[in-house]
């Protein structure tokens, strides 16, 4: 067997010690499924959700090594404002290299029937604090020549859902934000990328699962498993499985990963 020499190996650098995420959406779902993957690779985490009892329970359950340090603040993405004031609050005390943007999506529908508030709604929860964030967080980004922003969205992104209207239409304009950002951030060793889920089980997952089957009279467990046959692995997706994609993102290995959309769908997206 031929030898290979050593100095022709190249390990990956998954190491987040030394590094602080801001995880949104993080008391349940992807959202701690990725704070907990950051966390066991090293990074201090503060969780961002609406329920503060839940956090303050989900920050006792992140592991913890040298150096790591994690807290949680509480901010509601109905209201950007509030979530203007956590998040200049946050960086007064805190240097954060890792954004993960991640909130709940909007309510299903067609997308000619949804009232104009849904729309702004959508755009706000989504978009606008999305926005807050970056513009809060990047200028600590760039001071330490290291910034890992990731977006949760949907494989909407590549291929528009029926019945997701306002949904596809947000996600898409997110999708384009990012981009933009990309290609404008990269210079300063800022990488802004986009991890597309499918249908992951999580509490947004079976919401939408118990609105179709209301509507079309069917069980819940049949609307689950009609998902489930739809994708080539034929089962729905685990939140750690995405997790993992956005950790793998976060890292120094993905340095020169920038600007793209990730499906983490089992390869149900038909598109390229």
């Amino acid at each position: 067997m031929k030898k290979v020499h050593l100095a022709y190996l190249c390990f990956m650098n998954l190491d987040l010690h030394g590094k602080k995420a801001l995880v949104c959406g993080s008391s349940q779902g992807i959202g701690w499924a990725t704070a907990q993957e950051l966390a066991a690779l090293g990074a201090s985490i503060v969780l961002m959700a609406r329920n503060e009892d839940k956090l303050k329970a989900r920050v006792a359950e992140l592991p913890s090594g040298e150096g790591q340090t994690h807290h949680y603040v509480s901010a509601d993405f109905a209201h950007p404002e509030q979530v203007k004031a956590v998040a200049e609050a946050l960086v007064e005390h805190h240097q954060i290299h890792i954004l993960i943007n991640n909130t709940g999506g909007p309510a299903a529908g067609p997308a000619h029937t949804a009232d104009i508030q849904d729309y702004r709604m959508a755009f706000n929860q989504h978009l606008i604090c999305n926005q807050i964030l970056a513009s809060t967080l990047i200028p600590g980004m760039k001071a330490a020549e290291y910034g890992r922003i990731v977006n949760v969205i949907s494989t909407s992104v590549k291929q528009p859902l029926p019945n997701l209207g306002v949904s596809n239409t947000i996600r898409g304009a997110v999708a384009n934000w990012s981009k933009t950002l990309a290609n404008e951030l990269g210079i300063f060793g800022i990488t802004v990328n986009n991890v597309l889920p499918g249908a992951t089980d999580t509490v947004r997952l079976q919401q939408i699962v118990d609105g179709k089957a209301a509507k079309t009279g069917a069980s819940s467990e049949s609307v689950k498993q009609s998902m489930a046959d739809a994708v080539p692995s034929k089962r729905v997706g685990k939140p750690e499985e995405v997790a993992a994609a956005i950790a793998f993102l976060c890292s120094p290995s993905a340095a020169y990963i920038n600007g793209i959309n990730l499906p983490v769908d089992g390869g149900r997206t038909k598109c390229l």
